[in-house]
C-alpha cells in the first residue's frame, strides 16, 4: 500500500460517522481530550467542530493549535488519528454572521434539518459558538481491512 492510498484510507474512516474525540494541550503539555461531533469534508481536508467559547479546549486551541482527532470503526479495530493546525472562526455574534452560517451548514452535516432555524441560530449567539477547523496535516492508525 503506497503512502498515499494508506493516507486516503485512513481518512475515509472520517466520513464513516460523525463522533470522535478531540486532543488539545494543556498549558502544561499533558493532552486535553474532549468527545465531539464532527464533520469532515474530504476535498478540503477540513474536520470541523462546533464548541463554545468558554470551554478548556477553545481556550488551549487558542493559545496552541495543533490538535489531533481519533476516530475509530464501530468494532474498534480500525483507527484514524488526524494531526493538524487548528483555525478558529470568530464567536457568533449575530444570528446571521457567517459563523453561525458554517454553524448551520455543520449541523446538516452531521445531524440533518433542523426543526426551526430561528431558534438555533439564537442558540448559536447565546452559547458562543464559533467552529473549530482542524486541517489535516497527516494521519496515523490502522484503516479498515
Amino acid at each position: 500500500m503506497t503512502h498515499d492510498t494508506q493516507q486516503d484510507a485512513l481518512l475515509e474512516l472520517l466520513s464513516a460517522g460523525h463522533g470522535g474525540i478531540l486532543v488539545t494541550l494543556r498549558q502544561d503539555g499533558r493532552p486535553q481530550l474532549s468527545n465531539v461531533s464532527h464533520a469532515y469534508h474530504p476535498d478540503e481536508r477540513i474536520i470541523r467542530i462546533s464548541v463554545t467559547d468558554d470551554r478548556a479546549k477553545t481556550r488551549n486551541l487558542r493559545r496552541d493549535p495543533r490538535a489531533s482527532y481519533h476516530v475509530t470503526s464501530a468494532d474498534r479495530w480500525a483507527y484514524t488519528v488526524a494531526e493538524g493546525t487548528a483555525e478558529l472562526t470568530p464567536v457568533a455574534k449575530d444570528p446571521h454572521d457567517d459563523t453561525v452560517e458554517e454553524l448551520i451548514r455543520l449541523y446538516r452535516d452531521v445531524l440533518g434539518e433542523h426543526p426551526d432555524w430561528d431558534d438555533y441560530r439564537a442558540a448559536m449567539v447565546r452559547d458562543r459558538r464559533l467552529v473549530v477547523r482542524l486541517r489535516v496535516e497527516r494521519a496515523y492508525g490502522i484503516p479498515k481491512g
